[in-house]
């Protein structure tokens, strides 16, 4: 009888830790929708004392335009020296759950060379990719607790890791597995339980939902952002953007240009095709900009048949020169019925204004660009007219 008791107080005791580390990751979660702080949290959870105790978690979401997983977090000592010298630190300070989540910021400001690792992997979904990519197409936990099993595996990944028993458990969401969890005790050699299992098994099905929200609103703050039509950023957010862009510059005493675009001549091509065929140029168009930009830059729609270029750490005469090579492009692509243009081609007209020289605030930047602009259309279009203070162009 004494048995049996002992035996459900240490059950309860079990539910009770289960029930409060449930509890004290979902408020953690509930405080940010910043997807890689909730992946943060999630592998924190897994390998804090705190938690679940493993010594290692890697997390990998599901890449649908590409059918791959991509390695997308991982949290753990590179080494059993650094694992000693990480818990002592923790046991000394009497670091909670609660501490380790709070520590984000230096996370994401010192990433580990494990974490860098695992973000450059991509592990194809087909019946080749290994034991990764399985236990996402099957949407079940994969247990790998004994050396003999171990043997069988051959797995690239797995290898890299040195890995040799482990868990992995399938993240999913309203029954759709959009990522995995691996995890295992590398360097304390403690031993996976079944109840381990269970218990990350749970924790990710949990997390899968706290992820997908994530991503959820993500995509729907991404659709209030970009312009319907061409799928760059729309008016608002370009002001928005502009607005940052120019405190960077202030801030670090760089320069920031502007190209305002606008199509010339669409009037005619839109009241002789007709607005579906107008609407075909100015996604291309778009597609044009987006895909002459480099890294840094930030394409807009501004508007109607008009475009928006954001050039940061970009000085008035590299400005130009990219609005000549964009123009270029432009003009040379073989739009359909071009040859009704009044230059029997689809051409543009652009405006160039750069801070600081031309002007220290956004509103004004903004005007300089469109008069340089407007100055293009009046000399002929089909041309880039920079920003000058002699008779406000040259």
């Amino acid at each position: 009888m004494e048995e049996d008791i002992n035996s459900y107080k240490r059950k309860l005791k079990r539910l009770e830790t289960e029930l409060s580390l449930l509890y004290e990751v979902s408020n953690a979660m509930r405080t940010t929708l910043d997807l890689d702080k909730i992946l943060y949290i999630i592998l924190t959870a897994i390998t804090a004392h705190a938690g679940l105790g493993f010594n290692r978690a890697l997390l990998f979401l599901v890449n649908e335009d590409e059918n791959c997983l991509e390695g997308k977090i991982a949290i753990g000592p590179g080494s059993a020296e650094e694992a000693g010298k990480i818990w002592s630190e923790i046991d000394a300070e009497r670091m909670t759950l609660e501490d380790l989540i709070s520590c984000y910021e230096e996370f994401r400001s010192n990433p580990s060379q494990l974490d860098q690792l695992v973000k450059s992997i991509k592990i194809p979904l087909r019946d080749d990719g290994g034991i990764l990519a399985l236990a996402a197409m099957e949407g079940m936990p994969i247990e790998v607790l004994d050396g003999e099993v171990r043997s069988k595996i051959n797995d690239l990944v797995i290898d890299i890791l040195k890995a040799d028993y482990f868990v992995i458990a399938p993240l999913k969401a309203k029954n759709k597995v959009i990522g995995v969890i691996f995890a295992d005790n590398i360097y304390s050699r403690k031993p996976i339980t079944k109840e381990d299992i269970k218990l990350l098994t749970m924790f990710a099905n949990h997390a899968g939902l706290a992820i997908e929200n994530s991503k959820l609103y993500h995509q729907t703050l991404h659709l209030s952002y970009t312009d319907s039509l061409t799928g760059i950023y729309n008016h608002g957010r370009f002001q928005y953007l502009l607005e940052e862009k120019l405190k960077e510059a202030k801030e670090n005493d760089r320069s920031l240009s502007l190209i305002m675009i606008d199509i010339d001549n669409f009037k005619n091509y839109n009241d002789n095709l007709g607005h579906p065929a107008g609407d075909e140029v100015i996604k291309k168009i778009a597609d044009i900009v987006k895909n002459s930009c480099r890294k840094q830059d930030i394409p807009a729609r501004y508007g109607g048949e008009e475009f928006a270029l954001i050039l940061p750490n970009t000085s008035k005469e590299e400005a130009r020169i990219i609005g000549e090579r964009l123009r270029k492009r432009i003009s040379d692509y073989p739009f359909k019925n071009k040859e009704i243009q009044p230059q029997g081609a689809i051409t543009v007209s652009m405006g160039i204004a750069t801070f600081p020289e031309d002007a220290e605030e956004k509103k004004e930047l903004i005007q300089k660009a469109d008069l340089a602009l407007f100055t293009a259309k009046n000399k002929g279009k089909n041309q880039v007219v920079v920003y000058s203070i002699y008779l406000g162009v040259r």
